[in-house]
Parts: C-alpha cells; sequence; structure tokens
C-alpha cells in the first residue's frame, strides 16, 4: 500500500532527524524582509482556518463525511499532537521556544495533504502544495525562526500523520481473488445480443 509505505518513511525521516540532527541543517538565518513575512503568511493560523474551515464545509454540504472527518481530524490531530508530545520529546530548542518538529510547518503541511488527498487532480494539487511548503520553509528558515531540520522534520511529521489518519478514515479497498472483474456483474464478458 503506497500511503502506508509513504507514512512509515516519512515518520523515519522526522524521528532520524529529530534523534540526529546534521549540523548542516541546522544553521537559519535572522533577517526580516516582506518577501520572507509573505512566504511564512500561509503558515499562519488565520489563513489555515478559514481554508480548514471552507474545506469542511464543501466535504458536510457534498455529505463527504470521510472526507470531513480527515479534514477535521487530519489537521487538528497532529498539530495538536506536535506541540504537546512531539516537540517536548525531541527537545530541541531555539531561542525561547521548542522547534523540531517545526509547528508552522506541521500546521500548512497537514492542510496542504488533507487537500491533496481529497482532490481529485493529485499530482497538480501535491506539486503546488510542495512549492508553497517549500517557499514557506524557505521563510520560516530566512526570518530566523526555524532551521532547516525543524522544516523537513515537520513537513515528515504532518505527511506520516495525516496518511496514517487516512489509513483510519479511508481505507484502501483490495479486491479479493474472486470478485468479478470491473464492469461486469459475473466476472463474465457481457452477453451479446442476438441479431
Amino acid at each position: 500500500m503506497v500511503r502506508v509505505g509513504i507514512a512509515v518513511s516519512a515518520a523515519l525521516v522526522a524521528l532520524v532527524l529529530g534523534l540526529w540532527p546534521p549540523a548542516a541543517l541546522q544553521r537559519g538565518g535572522g533577517a526580516h524582509s516582506t518577501l520572507l513575512d509573505i512566504l511564512v503568511l500561509p503558515t499562519e493560523p488565520y489563513v489555515l482556518i478559514p481554508v480548514i474551515a471552507l474545506a469542511a464545509g464543501v466535504c458536510a454540504v457534498r455529505h463527504r463525511w470521510a472526507d470531513l472527518t480527515l479534514c477535521l481530524a487530519g489537521t487538528a490531530g497532529p498539530v495538536a499532537l506536535n506541540t504537546w508530545v512531539l516537540k517536548p520529546l525531541f527537545d530541541h530548542p531555539l531561542h525561547d521556544y521548542l522547534a523540531y518538529p517545526s509547528g508552522h510547518t506541521v500546521s500548512l503541511v497537514t492542510t496542504l495533504t488533507v487537500l491533496v488527498f481529497l482532490t481529485r487532480q493529485r499530482i497538480l494539487a501535491a506539486t503546488a502544495a510542495a512549492a508553497i511548503a517549500t517557499a514557506a520553509g524557505i521563510g520560516l528558515v530566512g526570518i530566523g525562526y526555524h532551521y532547516p531540520v525543524d522544516v523537513i522534520g515537520g513537513a515528515a511529521t504532518a505527511v506520516a500523520l495525516v496518511l496514517t489518519l487516512s489509513l483510519a478514515t479511508h481505507p484502501g479497498r483490495a479486491p479479493s481473488a474472486g470478485s468479478p472483474r470491473a464492469g461486469t456483474s459475473s466476472g463474465s464478458p457481457p452477453a451479446t445480443s442476438p441479431r
């Protein structure tokens, strides 16, 4: 199952970076500029909460309850787990706060991952999500809020947690060995009508 593989891989990346952060990824900026502030904007709650609310509203109107559950649990759950469990567990301080995994990144990437999962245009959505997350990560590092390791670990954490939750809300259904082929009711080719 692809989701399981990606979730496990992302969780391992987050764990390894949290336990053995490479020195090269523990350097950051500290400059403020209008561009960096704009890049960080998508990580702010006042941007993300309306996006989540809109997506949840669309799911509710369409009676897509599993999607609604993932939309709400897939964004709130990972943020709470990151804030209250993972940050204290890894205990990577930066300035006067715990920085690993980046809460800004977890908030953004959980929202983007849920949106990608819920859309039918996954490749296009994933490309846009990766661009947004990368730009925000550059902004977070450039401003000095986080080191690159915090951002990468936050993104990996978010992907792992959302995909793990998606396994509960959207379990994959593999056809059994005795299932009929698609497009038929019995597995036999459709009968032709006599002329």
